[in-house]
């Protein structure tokens, strides 16, 4: 058993990191600590901090989403040390991640995020993933900060329709 408690939360979430195969939100990994007491909103985001400056973790942030993904050096952590998570909350985590990997997943495969570009218009930009393959990468030029915000929000209603279209569009013959 770990002395140390940030060290338990730190192997939790490179746990939680290794038994999916897409990343996981700053949100989806609060939710389960949180929803099970084993930690504070604060506590886990200076874990999450360490592990990100250690190299174990990889983080990508957007305007509103921030996502984690375990690296090799998290991995080989991980199998160095993983044993030391006590029984009842990898089953804990392992129970959480069967209930929720489906809406998990459909959280994080789909993104719109947007950006300012140098000629003062907006770039939406949007991906569709699955697992950690990328399905659809698209970005688009607007002028507004409204038609960007209103796009990226819109995203995830229409993402599927745009990218059968898109499909379609590019398999069928002239």
């Amino acid at each position: 058993m770990l002395s140390d408690p940030m060290t338990l939360y730190k192997l939790m979430n490179l746990y939680m990191l290794k038994q999916v195969n897409f990343p996981l939100t700053n949100s989806q990994l609060t939710d389960f600590f949180l929803a099970h007491e084993y930690a504070t909103y604060f506590t886990l985001q200076q874990a999450l901090n360490e592990l990100s400056e250690s190299g174990l973790i990889r983080v990508q942030s957007s305007h509103n989403t921030t996502r984690y993904e375990i690296t090799r050096e998290g991995e080989e952590t991980l199998n160095f040390f993983g044993n030391n998570i006590p029984p009842a909350i990898v089953s804990d985590m392992g129970r959480y991640l069967k209930e929720n990997q489906f809406r998990m997943r459909n959280e994080v495969g789909l993104t719109a995020d947007y950006y300012k570009s140098t000629n003062q218009d907006y770039i939406v930009h949007c991906e569709i993933r699955e697992g950690k393959n990328l399905l659809l990468d698209l970005s688009v030029s607007v002028p507004d900060q409204d038609q960007a915000e209103s796009m990226c929000g819109l995203w995830k209603e229409k993402s599927q329709e745009i990218y059968a279209g898109i499909m379609k569009a590019l398999l069928s013959p002239p």
